[in-house]
C-alpha cells in the first residue's frame, strides 16, 4: 500500500508505519484550513488516533512548523492546549511576471508577506525582468536576515501562458520579447540561488492565492476569474485547485461569449483590462494610470462604467458556459482593478446572470474574490509550501 492510495479524503488518515510524511502533511492542512486546533480536534478531523497524533506534533513543532497557543480550561478537566501554525516554519518567494508589471514578494507559511517589491513597464524584457528578480531577491534575503532566509524552501513564478504571443497592441512588438519562447526560468534562477523552482500559470496561481488565504475555504467546488491585462482563471473541485495535466486547466479566458454586435469572441478579447486601455488610448488619455499604486481609476470615467458594464454582462456568459461543463456551487471574480471597481463589477455579474439563458443549468453564487492584484505573487509563493508541507489533493467530501 502506498502513499498514494492510503489516503481518500482530507479527514481520513492511516496510522500504519511508513506514512508518516503524508499524516504530517494532513495535520498541517487541516490546521491551515480551520485555525488553532487541540490535539483531540486534530484527531476527530482526521480520523487518526490520538497517540498517531501526539506524535506527530511533537516532531513537527520539533521542526518549528507548529507552536503550542494559549490554554483553554474547560467545564472540567486539565486545561487543553490548542496547536497552530508556526507563521516562521517555512519561508517561500512568489514572483509574479505579468504583461504590464512585475513582483515579487517574500511570504511565510501562513501567508504574511514580509517583503515585496514591484515594477511596472510598457513590455517585459528577459534581461530586464531577471535583473529585477536578482535584485528584489538579494534585497528580501537582506531585509529578513541570514538566519530567517535559512527558512526559505523554494521560489514560485507565476506567468501568462505563451507570453510570448501577447506583444504590443500596435504590432511594433521587440524582437527581445520573442525571447520568451526559448526562456527557460530554472536556468535563469540558478545564476542566483540554488532553490527550486515552482512555474504556474498565472491566473491559476491567483486561484490558489484566493483558495488557500482568501475566500476559498467557503467553498467546495467553483470557478475563478481573475480580471488583468487579459483575464483568466482558475477551478477549485473537492476542496483543491486542480492545475490540469498540462497545468492549463481553468482558461477560462478563451471561453467563447456573444458580443453585442452578435458575434461569438473569446472572453479575453471583450472582457479584460487591456480593452479599457485601448478605450482611454483613443479618449486621449494615458492607460498607464490604470497601474498606478494605490490604484484609483476615478479619473477614467465615464470610460470605466461603459466597461464594467461590457465585462459584467460577457462574464455573466461566460459563468453559466463554465457551469455547463462542472455543477460549481459558485463563482469567485477578482482581479488588478481597485476595489471599488471589483464590487461593482461583482454586483454587475450578479445582476446579468438570471437574464441569460439558463436552460438545463442551476445557477451559481456569484461571489466577490477577497485578494486583489497581488494574488498571483501570493499564490505563486504557496507553490514551493504547499509542495513540501501540505496536502494538495482532496479527493473526498468536505470535512
Amino acid at each position: 500500500m502506498n502513499e498514494t492510495t492510503v489516503i481518500r479524503a482530507l479527514s481520513n488518515g492511516v496510522n500504519q508505519k511508513g506514512v508518516r510524511n503524508h499524516n504530517e502533511r494532513l495535520i498541517l492542512s487541516v490546521l491551515q484550513r480551520h485555525g488553532d486546533l487541540s490535539g483531540s480536534d486534530i484527531a476527530r478531523r482526521t480520523h487518526l488516533s490520538a497517540q498517531t497524533v501526539s506524535v506527530i506534533l511533537r516532531k513537527l513543532e520539533q521542526d518549528d512548523l507548529v507552536r503550542k497557543g494559549r490554554p483553554t480550561r474547560g467545564k472540567i478537566g486539565k486545561p487543553s492546549v490548542p496547536m497552530a501554525l508556526n507563521p516562521g516554519g517555512a519561508l517561500s518567494v512568489g514572483f509574479k511576471l505579468g504583461r504590464r508589471g512585475s513582483e515579487l514578494f517574500l511570504m511565510n507559511l501562513c501567508g504574511e508577506v514580509l517583503f515585496e517589491r514591484r515594477i511596472t513597464y510598457d513590455i517585459a524584457i528577459p534581461e530586464a525582468i531577471f535583473a529585477f528578480m536578482r535584485d528584489s531577491f538579494e534585497d528580501a534575503l537582506s531585509h529578513v536576515g541570514p538566519v530567517t532566509a535559512q527558512k526559505l524552501c523554494g521560489i514560485g513564478i507565476a506567468l501568462p501562458f505563451e507570453i510570448w504571443k501577447w506583444g504590443t497592441s500596435d504590432g511594433n512588438t521587440p524582437q527581445e520579447f520573442l525571447r520568451w519562447k526559448d526562456i527557460v526560468f530554472e536556468d535563469e534562477v540558478a545564476r542566483f540561488t540554488d532553490l527550486p523552482v515552482f512555474m504556474v500559470n498565472d491566473a491559476t496561481s491567483a486561484c490558489w492565492a484566493e483558495h488557500v488565504h482568501g475566500r476559498g475555504k467557503e467553498f467546495r467546488d467553483y470557478a475563478y476569474f481573475f480580471i488583468s491585462t487579459f483575464i483568466g482563471g482558475g477551478i477549485v473541485i473537492n476542496q483543491s485547485v486542480y492545475e490540469g495535466a498540462r497545468g492549463n486547466a481553468g482558461a477560462l479566458g478563451s471561453l467563447r461569449v456573444g458580443d453585442r454586435d452578435g458575434h461569438t469572441r473569446q472572453l479575453i478579447d471583450v472582457a479584460s483590462i487591456h480593452v479599457l486601455e485601448a478605450t482611454l488610448q483613443r479618449a486621449g488619455h494615458d492607460p498607464r494610470g490604470l497601474w498606478a499604486q494605490p490604484q484609483d481609476w476615478s479619473a477614467f470615467e465615464p470610460h470605466v462604467s461603459d466597461w464594467i458594464e461590457t465585462t459584467a454582462n460577457e462574464v455573466a456568459q461566460a459563468c453559466l458556459s463554465a457551469c455547463a461543463i462542472i455543477d460549481f456551487e459558485a463563482i469567485v471574480i477578482a482581479g488588478a482593478c481597485p476595489a471599488d471597481v471589483r464590487a461593482r463589477l461583482v454586483a454587475g455579474v450578479r445582476a446579468r446572470l438570471p437574464q441569460q439563458d439558463s436552460r438545463g443549468l442551476i445557477l451559481p453564487r456569484i461571489e466577490e474574490g477577497a485578494i486583489g492584484g497581488e494574488a498571483r505573487a501570493i499564490g505563486a509563493a504557496c507553490g514551493p509550501i504547499y509542495a513540501q508541507y501540505f496536502l494538495t489533493a482532496h479527493p473526498g467530501p468536505p470535512d
